[in-house]
């Protein structure tokens, strides 16, 4: 019954139309709806009424969605109290656009009786710090004042057959002898499967700056003298020889100090020579012998920041995705040896084609950025990232703003594609502006310059996602970037939706928002079907996702409450997934927001909530209760993913 007023005011990219079949006990109205969710299912709403009010406003509409303009209203759109005498009350500003003036909140409370490591490590050399350490000594205490158990049975322990956090865990009780000691099982004991990491030797070296960048500094001198002639300028010109013609240089005064074992330097030798062609020069690969990236027609997951994590991508693994990559990581971080930004570049076994895609607005910090990463890390590709609208980035040079900074980016992608031994790839979008596409002028030179593949997501800067991608255009790209391989990306939600973008001649599919909202997407591209999954699959899926976000995270407090906060951040796109079984037609379009709609069980309507409250109690029937001072401000609402 509310299905055409509904449609008749949701109007988002152009048009939307209402996909709900209207029978009864589906759609109702944003009050039945949370009266249905806090009576945990026992009631129904006696009847439906229609989704707008005598005063003409839309209750149908998500609250997530409607802006308050009334003064004195809660986030929660409820009135606050009263103010006292002589006291003034300002009117809320809503936190909106590219995460300005969003709160910063860093949790301090893991620090509050917290256990030594070294007692957790269970290391036999006493505390580094001594006096001065300012942890627990105490097992007995810190016991006593430890939380309860979250649950009978840790996934550490089951998995490896032992707990790296003991006592800390909050699963402790499975793996905890009768004086506290840390079990072991003997037949399962391994090392986590995760490559990637950052050795503390490199990180040091990175903060000290002790790493030589030869091949970077040498690729940077080339570039400063003008742009090289072709895509494989190394082919013909060997390193030694070329370095010796460098104008008001002396190459024999050019020696590296010998470096440490964790160094990052060339494999056959420690020193730069001058004279005859030494080793290095003759067994190094040129860019025209790099490994080709053989993946037309495969699926490639999108690197998505904040929830492209890595348990997220090894649940899109289970269901068929065959290229991964991590989430942007900006250069000038991982060059500082940060332990956040190096966390990004992880990567599972599972993981067969796994690339990682760097940030960064200039030639050296990129360069220098992709020596390291070639020496350090395992990858099958490295990817520029020259389509990120936000600010913060965009103020700075990188991202889009990459485009309309040609000499920049040129030097870039030639820096990058000369220290590299694996192939380079860039995404980017159609342009700056709204009307002004550019990707078409850009691709041939991209070609040029060596990029190996490009992927073309569909909007501009200025669009982000108010607009429907423009597949017509990226069929446009696609003659323009020949031979070189082109991915398209936008909009995908269906097989359908997948099928209609390869007749565009693309050379594949990469899928973003499409992988958040159902996951099983790829799944149903490789199947051809839609799959009216049920909600205690979805649950299921939730509950595997949380699994490896421990192992990946720690199953300690701060492990804990790391993987809740994500699991709310990716909840925040499932709760737009409309259930098979209630379309009047398929498929689902992405554009389309729905009317408020009864599940056909309580846990079906709970997970269609937009309310973050409704979030947290999915989290804690996997993680348990949340603690008191617990604070969830989804990212991508300030952000305008939506």
């Amino acid at each position: 019954p509310g299905a055409g007023a509904a449609a008749q005011h949701w109007k988002f990219a152009g048009s939307c139309v209402s996909a709900f079949r209207p029978l009864a006990g589906y759609l109702t109205t944003k009050e039945q709806f949370h009266e249905f969710l806090e009576a945990k299912g026992q009631e129904k709403p006696s009847q439906e009424s229609e989704a707008v009010d005598p005063a003409g406003n839309d209750l149908a509409e998500p609250e997530a969605k409607r802006i308050r303009l009334e003064d004195g209203q809660t986030e929660d759109g409820q009135a606050e109290e009263a103010a006292e005498p002589g006291e003034q009350l300002q009117a809320q500003k809503r936190a909106r656009g590219q995460n300005k003036c969003r709160p910063h909140v860093k949790p301090t409370h893991y620090d509050k009786n917290k256990l030594c490591p070294s007692l957790v490590q269970e290391s036999a050399a006493r505390c580094f710090y001594g006096d001065r350490c300012r942890f627990l000594h105490d097992v007995g205490h810190y016991l006593e004042t430890k939380p309860a158990d979250l649950g009978p049975s840790c996934v550490l322990f089951e998995t490896f057959g032992r707990c790296p956090y003991g006592v800390t865990c909050r699963f402790a009780g499975a793996h905890l002898g009768p004086e506290g000691q840390n079990l072991v099982r003997e037949g399962l004991v391994q090392a986590p499967p995760v490559r990637n990491g950052l050795d503390k030797a490199l990180q040091q070296q990175l903060r000290k700056r002790k790493i030589h960048f030869k091949r970077a500094e040498q690729a940077l001198r080339q570039l400063s003298r003008g742009p090289l002639p072709g895509p494989t300028p190394e082919a013909t010109v060997p390193e030694g020889r070329e370095a010796e013609g460098a104008p008001g240089q002396d190459n024999c005064d050019i020696q590296l100090a010998p470096q440490e074992p964790d160094t990052v330097g060339p494999p056959s030798g420690p020193l730069r020579t001058c004279g005859p062609l030494t080793d290095e020069d003759v067994v190094r690969l040129r860019p025209h012998e790099k490994r080709r990236l053989d993946i037309s027609g495969k699926l490639y997951l999108a690197p998505l920041t904040t929830c492209g994590n890595l348990p997220f991508r090894r649940i899109c693994k289970r269901f068929g995705a065959d290229v991964t990559c991590g989430e942007m990581a900006v250069c000038t971080n991982l060059l500082q040896g940060q332990t956040s930004e190096w966390a990004l570049l992880k990567r599972h076994p599972c993981e067969d084609i796994f690339g990682v895609q760097l940030e960064g607005a200039f030639p050296d910090t990129m360069t220098k950025c992709a020596e390291l990463l070639n020496r350090t890390i395992e990858v099958d590709f490295v990817d520029i990232n020259v389509g990120c609208p936000i600010d913060l980035v965009f103020k700075k040079g990188g991202g889009c703003a990459l485009m309309n900074r040609l000499a920049k980016f040129q030097q870039i992608v030639r820096g990058m594609n000369q220290v590299l031994d694996v192939p380079l790839t860039v995404k980017l979008r159609t342009g700056v502006q709204e009307r002004v596409n550019l990707a078409h002028r850009l691709l041939p030179d991209l070609r040029d310059w060596g990029a190996a593949l490009v992927t073309l997501h569909g909007r501009s800067r200025e669009q982000r996602y108010t607009k429907l991608a423009d597949w017509q255009y990226i069929e446009q790209c696609v003659a323009a970037a020949r031979p070189m391989p082109l991915f398209g990306n936008g909009d995908v939600l269906s097989y359908e939706d997948a099928n209609r973008a390869l007749q565009t001649g693309v050379a594949g599919v990469m899928i973003a928002r499409g992988a958040l909202l159902k996951p099983w997407l790829f799944t149903e591209i490789k199947e051809q079907r839609h799959w009216d999954i049920s909600s205690s699959e979805r649950l299921d899926i939730l509950r595997d996702f949380t699994h490896y976000g421990l192992e990946h995270w720690g199953s300690d407090t701060q492990g804990v409450e790391k993987t809740r906060r994500f699991l709310l951040e990716w909840l925040s796109f499932l709760c737009r997934y409309v259930p098979v079984g209630l379309l009047e037609r398929l498929p689902q379009r992405i554009n389309e927001r729905p009317p408020y709609y009864l599940g056909r069980d309580y846990l079906e309507t709970l997970m269609a909530s937009q309310k973050a409250a409704d979030w947290i109690r999915i989290s804690e029937m996997l993680l348990g209760p949340v603690p008191p001072n617990f604070v969830f401000l989804p990212k991508h609402k300030a952000n305008a993913y939506k």
